[in-house]
């Protein structure tokens, strides 16, 4: 009964020169399916994506991001390279990286705050409450600083904040050496911070300096509103001018976070700008000079460069994976840019499996929802942003990654060669409404000054902004929303409303929305309070 088993004879003829041949035979077999099935992969996906990156380097869209890394420069024609400015860079312990900050505007900043208002209330603009901050350094000092203690006094008149505004500059003063150095160090020409970007994946690349710069410009619109509150418009203009030059020296770097964070900057400057035009606190001279800075800036056209660098970081990183090994996807989670050692088993199935071609698909694929996603950012030389195609844009992006059943599985997406658009994309969808805020607040900061030029030489302000060019203003920008000239009337006070359609691409007769720019509802407006 053994000897008849099937088991048994299975096994007798499996280990025999037959048997042992037929196995051989289909190994043969597999083997030469998987070499042809890699091979017409690899073939189709290469193929595909030299013809795609043809054409983009055709049009003179770089791909290679090592050849975007910004050169050297010397340290006298450097502004990046001032001694405060490398300290940003040395290492620190984890708590000192968390709170690269010791001074008292770090520990009210969190505690000076505006009552919050009902759901549905609009947005007023207000001045920076100064008698709240001079509390919260009196308590400070007197170390009565509760932990919970909120500050607001609501007195946002000019008599109090001027009152208040020797107090402010006081608490400020442990800045005063950080402010100088930067300031003799603003005429360099170039800005080239010590960034390490000799590092596996782009992504992993360090920028502590991006909050030093953004926490730098906060302070200094404190101390340019307290200064113009006490009457020093000379200091609050060099500051505003130190500004500018910080938020500048993170333009050329090829990092989209870069991007944002002087645009992030550009908007606090618009602050005391406002400020200082409400209670006419600058000269004609100062105005022009303002004015004349203030329309050097296209954060439209510009966006471009940061949108190509970072598009050029996501191919990098899926040419790594492509080179290491698929193990290599955990060293993208890397936040301190060192390698994670590679795991010998996943590459080896990953080489077995994932053909070389499929890597190509992803780096195809990556570029082209890139493309959709920002087709309208990604047009040069613009000075308009059309919310409606960027709505389109991104309803396209969304509907072409978006995959159901099994191909919205993650095994489904990566035989759909998704995964790394999935991973890397969905960061962008913001980034065209950011550049359309940062230019309105400029151009409406710009007609303002050409107004308030205006009125100090006839006593009050124009009826039509078209009185304004080419005397008080080279040329007035149009609304970056719906390329016309901006809306603008007077107010019985006086005053005048001046503003965008907002996002929503609707005129709501200069009613604001929920916030300074609402990306909902109501328009954007530069008005002043009433008197």
């Amino acid at each position: 009964m053994v000897e008849r088993s099937p088991t048994v004879r299975f096994c007798r003829w499996l280990f025999s020169w037959r048997g042992l041949r037929c196995l051989l035979i289909l190994l043969a077999w597999f083997v030469t399916l998987v070499a042809l099935f890699h091979g017409e992969e690899n073939w189709r996906g290469r193929r595909a994506w030299d013809q795609y990156r043809r054409t983009l380097e055709a049009k003179g869209e770089p791909l290679d991001y090592a050849a975007l890394i910004p050169k050297p420069v010397p340290d006298e024609q450097n502004f990046a390279a001032t001694p405060v400015i490398k300290s940003w860079f040395e290492k620190k312990s984890a708590y000192d990286s968390d709170h690269p900050w010791n001074d008292a505007y770090s520990l009210v900043v969190e505690k000076v705050k505006f009552p919050s208002k009902p759901k549905d209330a609009r947005y007023e603009r207000r001045f920076v409450d100064l008698a709240a901050w001079e509390t919260a350094f009196a308590a400070l000092r007197s170390g009565e600083l509760a932990p919970r203690q909120e500050y607001y006094s609501g007195k946002l008149d000019a008599a109090s904040r001027a009152k208040a505004a020797s107090a402010v500059l006081e608490g400020l003063k442990a800045n005063a050496a950080l402010f100088a150095e930067l300031q003799a160090a603003s005429p360099r020409p170039y800005s080239r911070y010590p960034v390490n970007y000799n590092v596996e994946t782009c992504f992993a690349i360090l920028l502590p300096h991006l909050r030093m710069v953004k926490d730098t410009c906060q302070r200094l619109e404190l101390k340019a509103c307290a200064e113009l509150a006490g009457g020093q418009s000379d200091q609050a203009l060099e500051d505003l001018k130190l500004m500018f030059r910080l938020a500048d020296s993170v333009k050329e770097a090829p990092v989209l976070i870069s991007y944002l964070v002087r645009v992030a900057c550009g908007q606090v400057a618009t602050q005391p700008i406002w400020e200082g035009l409400a209670e006419h606190r600058w000269s004609d001279a100062q105005l022009q000079e303002l004015e004349l800075r203030l329309q050097q800036d296209n954060f439209i056209a510009d966006l471009k460069a940061p949108l190509v660098a970072e598009r050029a970081a996501g191919v990098s990183t899926v040419e790594l994976v492509r080179k290491k090994g698929l193990a290599y996807l955990n060293a993208l989670g890397n936040t301190d840019g060192t390698p994670t050692p590679a795991n010998p088993v996943v590459n080896i199935l990953g080489r077995v499996i994932v053909p070389q071609g499929w890597f190509y698909q992803e780096e195809l694929n990556y570029c082209q929802g890139f493309q959709l996603e920002m087709a309208t950012s990604l047009e040069a030389n613009k000075k308009r942003v059309s919310p409606a195609q960027v709505k389109a844009d991104t309803k396209a992006f969304e509907q072409t990654m978006s995959v159901t059943g099994f191909a919205g599985t993650k095994f489904g997406i990566i035989l759909h060669h998704r995964l790394m658009a999935r991973i890397l994309l969905p960061a962008l969808t913001r980034v065209a409404t950011r550049a359309a805020t940062a230019q309105t607040a400029f151009n409406q900061a710009a007609i303002a000054c050409a107004l308030e030029r205006y009125r100090l030489a006839n006593g009050h302000y124009p009826e039509t902004l078209m009185a304004l060019a080419p005397r008080f203003i080279s040329s007035l920008p149009d609304d970056v929303i719906t390329g016309e000239p901006y809306k603008y009337r007077l107010t019985d006070d006086g005053r005048f409303v001046l503003y965008s359609v907002g996002w929503d691409e609707k005129d709501d007769g200069g009613v604001l929305g929920k916030r300074l720019f609402d990306e909902e509802k109501g328009d954007w407006v530069w008005e002043y309070p009433a008197n």
